[in-house]
């Protein structure tokens, strides 16, 4: 290999070593936001609060889209993988409404 080869293949390492740290940290900040709405799931479930909060959803996701923005991030991207993420939420806080017995699980608090 050519020096500009190899210079181009160790910048390569180090830009992948730098994606792998951050998939890491994306993972743990994840399973903590997981952790914590978990929290609210069974929260709501206790005091019989609906699963969902439509109102919350939207002023998150107009939020997540002002972030993006200003992070130079696409927003549109931003509100897709905000809406994947609340999708899930809701399923657990249905899925935990279940287990304590309430209702048909109505309306998660992204």
């Amino acid at each position: 290999m050519s020096g500009n080869t190899d210079a181009a293949m160790a910048k390569l390492l180090e830009l992948r070593a730098s994606i792998d740290n951050i998939d890491a940290a994306l993972v743990h900040m994840l399973a903590e936001r997981f952790r914590c709405t978990k929290a609210v799931g069974h929260l709501k479930a206790v005091h019989d609060l609906p699963p969902a909060d439509p109102a919350r959803e939207e002023r998150q996701i107009a939020r997540l889209r002002r972030l993006a923005d200003d992070a130079n991030l696409d927003p549109d991207f931003a509100e897709k993988f905000l809406n994947f993420i609340i999708h899930e939420v809701i399923r657990h806080h249905e899925a935990i409404a279940e287990e304590h017995g309430n209702g048909a699980a109505r309306n998660g608090d992204a």
